[in-house]
């Protein structure tokens, strides 16, 4: 092993911890859920550190670090959705923004050119709305019950972080591909 390897190992590591948290979520053993899943949040802030810090980035990490990313968050947010934790509209929002972000990119990558795209800082609000939810949310299963409040603010956060960051996008490849197209 190479130590430029690290970031995409810590990123596969990532990809294995999604289905224990989803397990553990489901048999309702919020502690270790809430465990493994901020180990697999620390070893996506570890692996992006490694690879900016020492250019130690990778054509494949650069594929796998996004999906695990997404798996992770939509996979809990389904389960937590399932169970009751979270509204399911929340969960439906949160699966359909991915939706539309994802599709736009492969049109514009397959139609117009290769999508070279940095999230957004309303991008980035959403992602770590959505994290501080989850985590809010096994920690009050977990831990101690959380004030109402404090888990329809993340809610509600999310969701306008959502709407904010979705549209952004729609708005701002939509005028990219219009312009590429000649109009």
């Amino acid at each position: 092993m190479k130590l430029h390897h690290i970031p995409n190992i810590l990123t596969a590591f990532r990809l294995l911890l999604v289905p224990p948290v989803v397990m553990l979520m489901l048999k309702d053993e919020f502690l270790p859920a809430l465990v493994l899943f901020a180990v697999a949040g620390f070893s996506d802030a570890l692996d992006g550190f490694l690879a900016r810090r020492y250019h130690w980035s990778s054509r494949i990490g650069g594929l796998m670090d996004p999906l695990a990313d997404k798996l992770l968050m939509v996979s809990s947010y389904i389960t937590l959705g399932w169970l009751g934790l979270i509204p399911s509209w929340l969960v439906a929002l949160v699966i359909l923004r991915d939706l539309v972000i994802v599709t736009g990119a492969i049109i514009y990558n397959a139609r117009i050119e290769q999508v070279e795209a940095t999230p957004s800082i309303v991008s980035k609000l959403n992602t770590l709305a959505q994290i501080l939810l989850v985590l809010s949310v096994l920690f009050s299963q977990a831990v101690v019950e959380l004030p109402v409040w404090w888990i329809d603010t993340l809610i509600y956060s999310v969701l306008v972080t959502i709407l904010w960051s979705g549209s952004g996008y729609v708005w701002t490849w939509g005028r990219r591909a219009w312009k590429q197209s000649g109009h």
